[in-house]
């Protein structure tokens, strides 16, 4: 069954996009959940619509976070942590640590779930992942020292 879909579904398609399915899946799940319509001709030229739409969200996006990645490549980001006299941590530094450090030294809110961190338990300088767009990933520079 062709169909077109409202929302993003992981593994079929994005908003917008016309997609071929089992009746099934579109009977039970797509269309009573109100994730897809039939592609009718009137809805083929509202699906452009949404492909626009959607296109123009994603650069804004992407110019975003290639603003953010410049100014936060730059800098380096210092967490004060309880440590031991040979510098290991007293538990260890988390993704939410370095995004409330990063939004506390530079103002700039950045989502937890968008940082790759390795574990962090002793004190020095780490480099943080962090991905903000499929296209924009950048490292932070994180410094960990003790209190």
């Amino acid at each position: 069954m062709k169909l077109i879909l409202r929302s993003d579904r992981k593994g079929v398609g994005k908003r917008g996009d016309i997609v071929e399915v089992s009746d099934g899946f579109a009977r039970n799940f797509l269309l009573p959940k109100g994730h897809a319509i039939k592609a009718s001709d009137g809805a083929v030229s509202q699906a452009g619509a949404m492909r626009r739409a959607r296109d123009l969200r994603d650069s804004q996006d992407r110019e975003s976070a290639q603003t953010i990645a410049s100014s936060l490549v730059a800098k380096t980001i210092t967490i004060a942590v309880k440590a031991g006299a040979e510098g290991r941590l007293f538990g260890s530094v988390t993704a939410a640590d370095v995004a409330s450090a990063v939004e506390a030294q530079t103002k700039i809110a950045l989502d937890r779930r968008k940082l790759h961190i390795e574990h962090i338990k002793t004190t020095g300088t780490y480099s943080v992942i962090a991905k903000l767009h499929h296209d924009v990933e950048f490292p932070i520079s994180v410094e960990v020292v003790a209190k």
